[in-house]
């Protein structure tokens, strides 16, 4: 007997469970069927499940849950990311606390104590995702530092080194001044602040009293200045092009260049530039071959490239005495206020600086013409097809990718120095030795270098490290590549378009047919989930109150392409409802006996209620299917939604409720073996989205005597026609008839007890037919006294027309019609008002230009919600003019 409630704290683990316990999860279990694979989005070692994880896992689990149904030899690939910066730093604030830091470790020790706090408190998201329902091969679970692994990390490095693909030099790079090391553009945080636009007088060599008026927002680096660039077609400074400058406080002479870099209507169009700290200013450097001056030490401390007075301050120490020199000097012609972006490492907090170092890097460019034309030719497909463009635009203007970072943890560069600087790139030292000793004719002593790699280049190679690459395994064989990629916009260029690089490379495939970006997850309000604003949604809280059903369901339900998900608790508690709704149309069939019959066919039903059902039941299946063979996850799961709730539970079993407290056994027998069987397919639909509530109910409404658990239940296919047109066609009218009488009620606010009669004028044959059989059930269902033809249309009575038929409502006093038609009319009012509003905001380019895209698509979505509800209203106000 099922309990009363369904209580999903009881039923989660215990299914979870039972599936683990199963081996449902495990590749390999169907040798002879085609293989499907999907490689899970490796979080941090460090993570806890956020709602991103939380959609994105969920639309993974749903297509692997599916391909399993369908026979398919599935296998969902999980794993962690060591997340280099952000484990070293959890284990280096342990260490603080203890009064130490790594260095009194020493780099060996240290790695140790990382290990032992990976193997104590790492990994808690994997138990976390298994709270969300997820369905990977656990047992296949991998760590982008274990053995195998960082084995392949060594090889494609060295590899890739020896092809000239993988280089040292010296470039810019995101230098994090206080974590010492470079990180890449992802963990960097761009912060609109306000800040100032100094303007400061460069003396043109030569010219007494002639100055170029050079715009900038960051002082101190002046004294790395190598040139000033005007753009060439600036008028103003046609006489100055070729001149030079003297540097202020350094004295250097520098070039003034021509460069389009130069923007005329920003500043005073003339800007400063320094190769050595700015991103922009290196390529002008490059071009005009300038000098590269470097005034920053690693801890953005002025160096001794910078005039004696100035060496060892701290940057925003040198800025204002820069400003004060200058000021002084009467170099400094003004200063503006100014609204700009500042880099923020998003670990350390700290303004990033652009600083030239050694580092190594991939020639990223020679790297992305196979992967441009694997998705141009079609080889791998984004979902939704708009993704594409990105991906081509960062794709075809890529830039060198550093992958060397100045912390201990991680997969440490395979390269050694000889004596005199020469670099052995080896699989490992004795490799490397070897080499040297080749080349220097003698036994040499080696230094290896400290560096480890960025942790987005093991990322790189997870579609086939994982399984078993660079050993020959079966597993590669038979899982590469893979056929989809689940992953959200913002890692596009950092992890999709560097697998695509790798795994044409190595694999000489594309690592997936499919990538489906999905959106971000936002507050209710359409706005970024951040702690600052206090809007942060815990998907396990959500789990505790609501159950992981409802929670995977509210995700995809609101997933539709191309959108972001507004998520709030009030849907996922609606959603809840929706758990609660199958739980009661469950018990409902268990009190009045509809079990599954083995070997029941819809096909053989003689009922009119039941062949309709049936068919509905095969329009739902391909429906459902159709939508998700697409990729439209919220279509799959809103059509699954409207057909249980709507078709099943509020239309067929009220239908069958006459036919189960009837007399006719016959009847009985056939309707209970129908509402089992279609319910049964609503809980094959519906697992992948709800897979806990669905395998409870499954087992529970057998006594546990199933053949095989729902999780590896064959997905419902009707390849034969189900469904019964002339059943199909009048129970649907009979719905349609309710549904229009229900709508008049609830527009004219007609007393929920009120008992009106309903006449109908025009009825052909076929609807005098449906009256008759149905009567009984309309009368029910519409909460109308007496069912019966009319002469005529009397005054006071609403109209329904339904095909050939007129249908007549006498609400003359059931309501205070003119009462009721000034109520709508002044709800239209309000409506017009809200409209106008949202015209006036939408229609204000100061609005839709400087608000958040999400901002304006919400307002648009308000307008469109609102506009369809006025036009409900003013078709109750015509309905009601009619009338009187």
């Amino acid at each position: 007997m099922l309990e009363k409630t369904y209580n999903p704290k009881d039923v989660e683990p215990k299914q979870y469970a039972a599936w683990e316990a199963s081996g449902a999860f495990a590749c390999g279990r169907r040798a002879d069927a085609r293989p499907f694979t999907i490689v899970i989005p490796p979080p941090n070692v460090t993570g806890s499940l956020h709602m991103g994880h939380a959609l994105n896992n969920t639309l993974q689990d749903i297509l692997v849950r599916y391909q399993r149904m369908r026979g398919l030899d599935v296998l969902w690939q999980p794993g962690t990311d060591h997340a280099g910066i952000a484990t070293q730093m959890v284990v280096e604030r342990q260490l603080e606390a203890e009064g130490k830091t790594r260095h009194d470790l020493g780099r060996e020790k240290f790695i140790e104590r990382v290990w032992k706090w990976k193997a104590e408190s790492g990994g808690a998201i994997t138990g976390q995702l298994r709270r969300l329902g997820a369905s990977c091969d656990w047992s296949r679970e991998r760590f982008t530092m274990d053995e195998g692994l960082s084995r392949a990390v060594v090889k494609v490095f060295v590899e890739l080194y020896k092809q000239g693909l993988i280089y040292r030099d010296k470039r810019l790079v995101n230098w994090d001044p206080r974590l010492h090391t470079a990180i890449s553009d992802l963990e960097v945080e761009q912060r609109e602040v306000k800040g100032k636009l100094w303007y400061f007088k460069y003396p043109v060599e030569g010219e007494a009293g002639k100055f170029v008026t050079v715009a900038t927002t960051r002082p101190e680096t002046m004294l790395g200045d190598t040139a000033v660039a005007v753009h060439p077609e600036d008028e103003r400074y046609k006489g100055v092009v070729g001149k030079t400058c003297v540097l202020p406080i350094v004295g250097r002479r520098i070039p003034i260049v021509a460069d389009a870099y130069a923007d005329p209507e920003k500043g005073s169009g003339a800007v400063k530039i320094t190769p050595a700290h700015d991103f922009n200013d290196f390529e002008v450097g490059r071009r005009h071959k300038l000098d590269v001056v470097n005034v920053l030490d690693k801890d953005a401390r002025l160096n001794e490239n910078a005039p004696a007075a100035y060496r060892g301050l701290d940057r925003f120490e040198a800025r204002k005495r820069i400003v004060a020199e200058m000021e002084s000097q009467g170099l400094l012609e003004k200063v503006e206020e100014n609204l700009m972006t500042v880099p923020y490492g998003d670990r350390s907090q700290v303004i990033i600086e652009p600083w030239l170092t050694d580092q190594w890097f991939v020639d990223a460019k020679k790297l992305a013409a196979p992967a441009i034309r694997a998705v141009e030719t079609g080889e791998t497909r984004f979902v939704p097809k708009n993704w594409e463009a990105t991906y081509f635009e960062w794709m075809r203007n890529i830039q060198p990718w550093c992958i060397s970072r100045q912390i201990w943890w991680g997969h440490q560069v395979p390269a050694w120095f000889g004596p005199d600087g020469k670099i052995f790139v080896e699989a490992d030292e004795a490799q490397a030795k070897t080499a040297a000793q080749k080349h220097y004719g003698q036994d040499v002593t080696l230094a290896r270098d400290p560096d480890v790699l960025d942790t987005w280049f093991s990322s790189a190679l997870w579609p086939f490290s994982t399984l078993g690459w660079p050993d020959a395994t079966p597993e590669v064989k038979r899982y590469y590549p893979t056929d989809v990629l689940v992953t959200g916009f913002d890692i596009i260029f950092f992890w999709v378009a560097r697998m695509m690089m790798a795994g044409l490379h190595f694999m000489k495939r594309a690592p997936f047919h499919i990538v489906y970006i999905h959106a971000l997850v936002r507050d209710e309000k359409g706005q970024k989930m951040s702690k600052s604003k206090g809007n942060i949604i815990d998907p396990l809280e959500l789990i505790d109150k609501f159950g992981a059903d409802a929670l995977r369901l509210t995700l995809t339900a609101l997933a539709a392409q191309g959108r972001d998900v507004k998520l709030s608790e009030s849907r996922v508690e609606g959603y809840r409802n929706f758990a609660t709704k199958i739980w009661n149309a469950a018990r409902f069939l268990e009190m009045n006996a509809c079990a599954p019959v083995d070997g029941f066919d819809p096909k053989s039903a003689r009922l009119t209620v039941n062949r309709w059902i049936a068919g509905k039941v095969a329009e739902a299946a391909g429906e459902a299917t159709r939508a998700l063979e697409a990729y439209r996850f919220n279509d799959f799961a809103l059509s699954l939604y409207h057909f249980t709730w709507g078709t099943y539970c509020d239309w067929y079993l009220e239908f069958i409720k006459p036919i189960l407290m009837g007399a006719d056994e016959q009847a009985k027998m056939e309707t209970r073996a129908t509402a089992a069987w279609a319910f049964d397919q609503i809980l094959h639909l519906l697992h992948p989205i709800m897979p806990f509530i669905t395998e409870e109910l499954w087992e529970q409404r057998a006594d546990g005597k199933r053949p095989h658990r729902l999780i590896v239940a064959p997905w419902p296919e009707f390849k034969e026609k189900t469904a019964d047109a002339d059943a199909t066609a009048e129970m649907d009218w009979v719905v349609r008839l309710v549904s229009e009488v229900r709508a008049v009620r609830a527009e004219m606010n007609v007393p929920p007890g009120a008992r009106i009669p309903l006449l109908h004028r025009g009825a052909g044959a076929a609807s005098q037919k449906r009256l008759a059989t149905h009567r009984d059930l309309i009368q029910t269902l519409a909460r109308v006294s007496e069912l019966n033809a009319a002469e005529s249309v009397q005054k006071g009575a609403v109209q329904i027309v339904l095909e050939e038929a007129t249908f007549i409502l006498p609400l003359a006093g059931v309501i205070d019609m003119s009462a009721e038609k000034a109520r709508l009319e002044r709800e239209i009012k309000k409506l017009d008002q809200e409209i106008a509003r949202f015209d006036a905001k939408l229609g204000n380019a100061g609005f839709t230009s400087k608000a958040p895209p999400e901002v304006v698509e919400t307002e648009r979505e308000r307008r469109a919600e609102t506009t369809a509800t006025r036009a409900k209203l003013s078709e109750a106000i015509q309905r009601l003019a009619q009338a009187m």
